[in-house]
């Protein structure tokens, strides 16, 4: 029988795939949640796959604990949060591919009849990366309402209207994932790897008996199973929350378990590594606006686009040093206060759960002259943030400051996954480490990547902070490092199998 450790090389993936290793313990260590009356009437599930339909959330007393006195209202994902890339083993052809399509929709809905939605239940996401379209749908050969026959790669994909109008030609909404100024590599690591799978499935909810079953039954290959679609890249598990009832936190516990450097220093009330809270109601965008068709005029999929409902899925991986967090580089509260949110401002100790008034670009600029640092928060909220009232095409009204994205990252233990099918190019190590598994989703790439420079101090308008972006002045990045990145598209429910393949001949 394989030990763990032989498992986890990355050289037996049955085995990996049936072993969730650490992970286990979240059930055992997660307290209890009072969770909403489960109806026996299952409600239609919405049409945007990432959607979780009844997201629960706790008000906080800025320590991270539910109470009477809590004023900052925090949603509460699902404890368990595991993603599973993979190539497709399917030939490139439109029989395989029908085929392979309605095989793999079939097994999809027999898990949404077998369970509820997360976060009692699972959540499956099916998202696709630009080397499925580009070698597996390089020309639609029906026509339908959404596409002409003949329409070539990559004209069919969602066209980011915005990034099109500033730079005089067309830029689609799913593009390759690139590096940004803080993605330098500290000494004795390598460069990002930029990854090219075909697809990314995304596995949330607060049993890991449901997310295992349901992982196997998308991957096994066994009889009613769809393992035989895919050679699988990597397994990404991991966490979050588990602090909501007053307990030690997730973040802390299994740090602790694992034998993490600066482990002890995590707050105990800490849903995350890092120590603040990073689930603000607040901060998230209701699930329709980061859908590509919300927003007037910033994709072309409304009123009737083939992706309608759909978003981008940015995935990426980062490393986090705890004990430079903590100790050497940030080693007093209001220093990790400052490099989180915004230079200047405090909160009392033990602070979990902050939220300061939003900031401007010319605050965080004033900030970077006046300190010669910024936050990490505050970076980002200008160009995360509606900068004006917006009536979506819903014909909701959104009030200036509202969130555009949503957060979908967790922490993990892997190093930097649970299993590779390359461990040699992924850098593979059995020996645990803090980090984050990243995933976001937003209407446009370029969303995201004016987020992410953002983060760098760097703005749309040319506009940018006077230090290097990996000084102890720039929010976090100094005590964290990418290692991987990759830009997928997650289309609506109704086309989440082997998009397009339809329209093949």
């Amino acid at each position: 029988m394989l030990s763990r450790r032989s498992v986890l090389r990355g050289g037996t993936f049955a085995a990996a795939l049936a072993s969730a290793g650490i992970y286990e313990l979240v059930d055992a260590l997660v307290g209890p949640f009072e969770r909403p009356p489960v109806t026996m009437a299952r409600q239609p599930l919405l049409p945007e796959q990432y959607a979780i339909p009844h997201p629960r959330h706790i008000m906080d007393d800025g320590f991270g604990v539910a109470s009477g006195k809590g004023k900052i209202p925090v949603l509460i994902p699902p404890f368990h949060n595991h993603v599973v890339t993979a190539n497709l083993n399917v030939p490139a052809n439109a029989k395989a591919l029908q085929e392979a399509q309605r095989h793999l929709e079939s097994v999809l809905q027999h898990l949404e009849r077998q369970f509820p939605p997360p976060p009692s239940g699972v959540g499956v996401v099916v998202a696709w990366g630009l080397p499925y379209f580009r070698h597996y749908i390089p020309r639609l050969e029906k026509s339908s309402s959404h596409f002409h026959a003949g329409t070539s790669y990559p004209a069919y994909l969602p066209v980011d209207l915005i990034a099109s109008k500033e730079r005089g030609h067309t830029v689609y909404a799913l593009q390759e994932a690139r590096t940004f100024p803080s993605d330098e590599p500290p000494p004795g690591f390598g460069p990002v790897r930029l990854e090219q799978n075909d697809v990314a499935v995304l596995l949330r909810g607060d049993s890991l008996d449901t997310i295992m079953a349901a992982t196997n039954a998308i991957f096994g290959t066994g009889n009613n199973q769809a393992g035989g679609l895919f050679k699988v890249t990597s397994i990404r598990r991991g966490f979050t929350g588990g602090a909501h009832t007053g307990g030690q936190g997730l973040a802390s516990k299994l740090a602790l378990a694992a034998g993490i450097p600066g482990a002890d220093l995590i707050p105990k009330q800490s849903p995350v590594f890092l120590g603040f809270t990073t689930t603000l109601r607040d901060a998230e965008s209701s699930v329709p606006l980061s859908n590509f068709e919300a927003l007037p005029g910033w994709t072309d999929q409304w009123p009737n686009g083939y992706f309608k409902h759909g978003t981008i899925m940015p995935l990426s991986h980062l490393f986090q040093d705890l004990v430079a967090w903590y100790s050497k580089v940030f080693p007093t509260f209001d220093a990790r206060i400052h490099a989180m949110f915004r230079p200047g401002v405090s909160f009392a100790p033990g602070t979990v759960t902050a939220d300061p008034p939003e900031q401007k670009e010319a605050d965080v600029l004033s900030d970077a002259q006046k300190y010669h640092a910024y936050g990490h928060n505050g970076s980002m909220q200008p160009v995360n943030r509606l900068q004006a009232q917006t009536t979506s095409n819903y014909g909701h009204v959104y009030p200036v400051n509202t969130a555009i994205t949503n957060r979908g990252d967790f922490a993990t233990l892997d190093n930097p996954f649970h299993y590779t099918s390359d461990p040699a190019g992924d850098h593979y190590r059995s020996q645990k480490a803090a980090g984050l598994h990243f995933l976001l989703f937003a209407p446009t790439t370029e969303t995201f990547n004016r987020v992410r420079l953002a983060m760098d101090g760097e703005f749309p308008g040319g506009k940018r902070a006077s230090f290097s972006p990996r000084s102890s002045g720039a929010g976090l990045n100094s005590v964290v490092h990418t290692t991987h990145r990759q830009n997928f598209l997650i289309p609506p429910r109704s086309h989440r199998s082997f998009p397009l393949a339809e329209f093949l001949a």
